[in-house]
């Protein structure tokens, strides 16, 4: 069997089922995982995809056959699995998924004991190299035994630690799972804790196929019907997450859909009413308006290169108690540093409750000040090339190549990068007026359409 060295992302493995990853290759890529890291007691999960089913059983085959025990948490949202991983007494663990990526797509995503994230900087091109070079395996005696274990109940009743419940007020809420699991997990905390929230579900319903495309809140097609629902129902906010869960994307009761670093901005501010002085973790896409939230709370605003597994390696190596990407990654110090997709909805909700504010007043001193037109992305095969021409047509600015190529002017800025997911370069451009956001995109797209 030859595995494609391409499925190997930089946080985790993607790739088209059955041509690039299928039941073969799960079971050799986990051998590798073992040999590597000789886990006794693993977790395993598996989002909702068609295929997934067959690569869980595959993957849990290849523990067994090694004498590895197996904890089974079946279909789990992403920051589900995490948190199993953290809080199990195990040794690591793989959940079969792959994220927002297309129907056709899927994947794995490894943990070390304490859910500590497995990326290309931290051994996942170790398990690559493995994989490829030597697929010799390990048979043991004595088989592994397979337990399974529903965290769910232990994995909300740690979500709602968060917040202050007493304090939430009725309020109406639209909530897109995109055919994941969220919806579902959010209902049973609602009915768990006799919650005041009346949800109104969009796409609720977990179903692989994902009859209505790629499962990306970020994707522009995906938002009409989502913020359409909140007009109609008159809601006082909506959320979105993508398939696994692990992202959390708003939206305003007039039916406007937050980026995520404005979500970041507001977030930072009320974690660090907890932890003053802390230092937060920022991505370099986007960072005027995080960077202005955190210093003026107190904090220590700290721009690291944007990755689920890249950030949480981050918070935990220098100390920080919280990080936001504005692709809508939100992480935490007491989630074993890794990402949630539900703990920002019910702080967000909390804030609402607590400053009687609704959530367009709360993002308002950010937005009326820094304006975005949301992440541009390109299909090209000539991204090198159109970042080279970037750097010199703009070489007059403050660079920076934290990720990829940003440059920052006094009254704009961009970033320009390669999708470390996709085979995609993204735009992203900030303003300090609506009108010269405007006029840079239009430049700026124009430019590299050119290039294409």
């Amino acid at each position: 069997m030859k595995i494609n060295p391409v499925i190997f992302k930089s946080y985790d493995i993607r790739g088209v089922y059955p041509q690039d990853f299928n039941e073969e290759s799960a079971y050799i890529i986990t051998q590798a995982f073992i040999r590597l890291h000789s886990p006794k007691k693993v977790v395993l999960g598996r989002d909702v995809r068609e295929s997934g089913k067959s690569l869980f059983n595959s993957s849990l085959k290849a523990f067994l056959d090694a004498g590895v025990n197996v904890v089974d948490i079946g279909v789990v949202s992403t920051d589900e699995f995490y948190f199993a991983v953290g809080s199990l007494s195990v040794d690591g663990g793989i959940t079969i998924s792959a994220s927002h990526n297309p129907r056709e797509y899927n994947g794995m995503n490894f943990c070390k004991k304490s859910a500590e994230p497995i990326s290309s900087e931290s051994g996942l091109y170790d398990i690559r190299d493995l994989a490829i070079k030597d697929n010799s395996l390990i048979k043991s005696f004595k088989k592994g035994i397979v337990v399974k274990q529903d965290v769910t109940n232990d994995f909300l009743k740690m979500v709602i630690s968060y917040v202050d419940l007493s304090i939430l007020k009725p309020i109406k809420i639209v909530a897109n799972g995109n055919f994941g699991i969220d919806v579902v997990l959010l209902k049973k905390a609602v009915a768990a804790y006799k919650l005041p929230i009346n949800i109104i579900p969009l796409n609720e319903k977990p179903d692989g196929t994902f009859p209505k495309g790629p499962p990306n809140p970020l994707l522009p097609e995906n938002r009409k019907e989502f913020l359409d629902l909140i007009l109609k129902e008159k809601a006082d906010l909506g959320v979105s997450w993508d398939a696994d869960g692990d992202r959390c994307f708003f939206a305003d009761e007039k039916g406007n859909f937050i980026e995520g670093y404005f979500a970041t901005a507001i977030l930072a501010q009320e974690i660090l009413k907890k932890y003053p002085k802390s230092k937060v973790i920022i991505d370099p896409r986007l960072v005027w308006a995080t960077k202005e939230a955190i210093t003026k709370a107190g904090g220590i605003p700290i721009t690291c290169k944007p990755g689920m597994t890249v950030i949480a390696g981050k918070m935990k190596k220098v100390g920080a108690v919280f990080g936001g990407e504005m692709s809508s990654h939100f992480y935490f110090k007491d989630n074993f540093y890794r990402d949630n997709g539900l703990i920002p909805l019910f702080l967000i909700l909390e804030m609402m409750a607590k400053y009687n504010k609704t959530l367009s007043e709360l993002v308002k001193p950010f937005t009326s000040k820094y304006f975005t037109p949301g992440e541009i992305n390109f299909e090209t095969h000539r991204k090198d090339e159109i970042i080279a021409a970037f750097e010199e047509k703009f070489k007059d600015g403050k660079v920076e190549h934290i990720d990829g190529f940003s440059v920052e002017f006094p009254l704009w800025r961009l970033n320009l990068r390669k999708s470390n997911t996709e085979p995609l370069l993204r735009l992203n451009l900030e303003a300090r007026s609506e009108k010269l956001m405007k006029q840079k995109k239009e430049e700026l797209v124009s430019f590299i359409k050119n290039m294409s």
